[in-house]
């Protein structure tokens, strides 16, 4: 065998083992990850609307969601109503605005509180027994694509039905999915006015 003939058999030797040595050493490709399940998929029992008519239409569901939980003090809530409003994983929101320290409380920094139906439930039941509270929106700003909404409610919140003057003015910024034939609140977030911070004109018309 001459000299050209067994550099070509040893350069092809070299080529095999250098490939059969990155086939081996290459690592196996990571398999998909299975499948998320959706909200409503994953809890097959979760409880149907209370009132058909409070899930219908948009209009319809961010209304039912301030009738449920207005009443005077010592009205008992429908909160199955309430919980049926919302996804099985929906959550509500409140922002807390960074405040410095006064004689009667600490300072607070920026935050915000995440509740899921129950925990508003437990948390502001008690509250509803001794204290009355109405809230409304005065205007919606609706936002709209497939089946995702956003709703920017402005809303006013009163101890009495009639008082005049509303206690607390904010956003309510709800998203809602439509699925299964009807709406579903997925998450309702709030910040409320407060010095330096006014609702611009735009949110109240």
């Amino acid at each position: 065998m001459n000299i050209a003939r067994c550099l070509q058999l040893g350069l092809l030797l070299a080529n095999v083992a250098l490939t059969a040595g990155a086939q081996q050493s290459a690592p196996a490709a990571a398999p998909a990850p299975p499948p998320l399940k959706g909200s409503l998929t994953a809890h097959p029992d979760w409880r149907p609307a209370k009132n058909a008519t409070d899930v219908d239409t948009v209009d319809h569901l961010v209304a039912s969601l301030y009738d449920v939980i207005s009443g005077p003090a010592g009205k008992t809530r429908d909160w199955d109503r309430f919980r049926s409003l919302f996804l099985p994983d929906g959550r509500l929101g409140v922002i807390r605005a960074a405040a410095p320290a006064t004689h009667d409380t600490p300072e607070s920094i920026g935050d915000a509180v995440f509740l899921s139906p129950d925990m508003y439930v437990e948390r502001n039941d008690p509250y509803f027994k001794t204290h009355g509270f109405f809230e409304r929106s005065i205007a919606n700003r609706v936002e709209e694509f497939g089946n995702l909404v956003q709703v920017w409610s402005t809303y006013e919140s009163r101890h009495e039905s009639g008082d005049v003057q509303p206690f607390a003015r904010g956003i309510n910024s709800i998203q809602m999915v439509r699925a299964q034939g009807r709406w579903w609140m997925a998450s309702v977030m709030w910040d409320a006015e407060r010095p330096g911070v006014t609702l611009p004109e735009k949110y109240l018309k």
